[in-house]
């Protein structure tokens, strides 16, 4: 890691904006550290007492213009709560890649900073996203060896990375004789740390080809425990081996399409894009389907699966899949 360098970074591109940086950040006493491609000031910022604030605290900031820096940007989000860290995605030219992180103290500070700069203009004609960020907190190591115990996976985890929450085991669905373990860390910070040091560390963790990566939604949920049986062989007819019963599923209340609706219309996020899939179908007359939600002020779409069953003339298939995953959708933006 490296503090503001000062001769070397100024002499290239947007020197203008770089120079009037390094007066701003000496002025006020502001320390931006840079570290693997990222600018970050706080994480603590000085005078932080306590543990860092919980998720739902952290916004996600798109479509910045790539020579702005913390001096226009920190000010402005600050004006809206206590910051308790930001960071710039910074390219090797020392722009900036067009995105940021902001986290709050509190939530409080997060929902604030959503509706008053989701869709602000930085500059004429220059309006930015601010949306809530998708804290990770999960990572997956495929291709450890059949052997490797759970307790001495956790054992090496919790002697060379921190925030360590959770350890599960699970046969690799990609390569044979071996497993994939899914970590859950106590915060992003935590988890994109353990990343780093994991993949880049001398670390054994029971396989030579061990990989280390983001838990994929669609991987978490192929990884869900099956605890349902297959259906009956008397029940199947003989045509549908192996096909297992949906578990029990809540009531999707009919409204949560347009709680959807109305969230994105409140926090200017754009409309709810629905893509959805039949992929099977039980003889108990119940559909799985594969969903995609695009929100055009979210950085990354949502995807996943659900068992739904038709409940009539009234609504489709696919209308019941939309209203089972918007409600999904609507609990992974803190709405409950």
């Amino acid at each position: 890691q490296h503090h503001l360098p000062p001769q070397v970074w100024t002499n290239s591109i947007n020197k203008a904006n770089k120079l009037a940086l390094l007066a701003w950040a000496k002025e006020t006493g502001v320390d931006l550290v840079q570290v693997n491609g990222q600018r970050r000031y706080g994480g603590p910022p000085p005078g932080w007492v306590g543990g860092p604030p919980p998720a739902g605290t952290e916004v996600f900031i798109g479509k910045l213009p790539q020579d702005m820096y913390e001096n226009a940007l920190i000010p402005l989000f600050q004006s809206v709560g206590k910051l308790y860290e930001f960071r710039l995605m910074m390219t090797f030219s020392g722009l900036n890649r067009g995105f940021a992180y902001a986290k709050y103290s509190n939530r409080r500070g997060a929902r604030e900073a959503i509706a008053a700069f989701n869709n602000f203009q930085l500059r004429e004609g220059c309006a930015i996203v601010v949306c809530k960020s998708t804290e990770k907190c999960e990572l997956s190591v495929d291709g450890l060896a059949a052997s490797v115990s759970r307790r001495e996976l956790e054992a090496t985890l919790r002697r060379v990375t921190e925030g360590v929450l959770s350890v599960a085991l699970y046969a690799s669905p990609c390569q044979k004789q071996a497993q994939l373990a899914v970590l859950k860390y106590s915060s992003h910070q935590a988890a994109a740390m353990a990343k780093k040091s994991l993949m880049e560390g001398n670390t054994q963790l029971g396989g030579a080809e061990a990989r280390v990566d983001w838990l994929h939604p669609d991987l978490k949920q192929k990884l869900q425990p099956r605890e349902e049986k297959p259906w009956s062989s008397r029940a199947q007819g003989g045509k549908h081996p192996g096909v297992p019963t949906p578990p029990p599923l809540p009531a999707v209340p009919c409204d949560a399409l347009e709680r959807l609706n109305a969230l994105c219309r409140r926090q200017h996020l754009g409309p709810p894009l629905f893509l959805t899939k039949c992929v099977q179908e039980n003889p108990g007359g119940w559909l799985q389907f594969w969903c995609r939600v695009v929100i055009p002020g979210c950085p990354v779409p949502f995807r996943g699966f659900t068992w739904v069953r038709p409940k009539g003339p009234g609504r489709s298939a696919h209308e019941e899949a939309k209203a089972a995953v918007a409600l999904q959708v609507l609990r992974m933006l803190g709405e409950s």
